[in-house]
């Protein structure tokens, strides 16, 4: 049996590919690729980078995508991925940090 950040992993990398299969380069998520992942698998964590920022839904996205991109080919790739979600763990341990009341519960 698979251990629990075993199983994190592999969920990361086939969610990656279940969506950057769609369309186009099959190992880059395209702009409707990544907002549908987005949308779907983040959706709490999504509307959360939204409301940091004073812009619509679809400004924001637009500069998400842009910050992700960093090799500016208009597409997200696995590595600029894994950057994305590194981000999004730090920020959520960043977040429960001196925060007792607020840590995930083990099971």
């Amino acid at each position: 049996m698979a251990h629990p950040l075993e199983k994190a992993l592999d969920v990361m990398v086939s969610t990656f590919h279940k969506y950057s299969a769609k369309d186009g380069d099959k190992f880059k998520l395209n702009r409707s690729e990544l907002q549908e992942l987005l949308t779907r698998e983040l959706p709490s964590c999504l509307r959360g980078l939204f409301s940091l920022q004073k812009r619509t839904d679809e400004a924001a996205f637009r500069k998400l995508i842009s910050n992700l991109d960093s090799n500016k080919d208009n597409e997200v790739d696995f590595q600029e991925y894994c950057v994305f979600l590194s981000s999004v763990a730090m920020m959520c341990n960043e977040f429960f940090e001196g925060r007792p009341d607020k840590q995930p519960r083990k099971k």
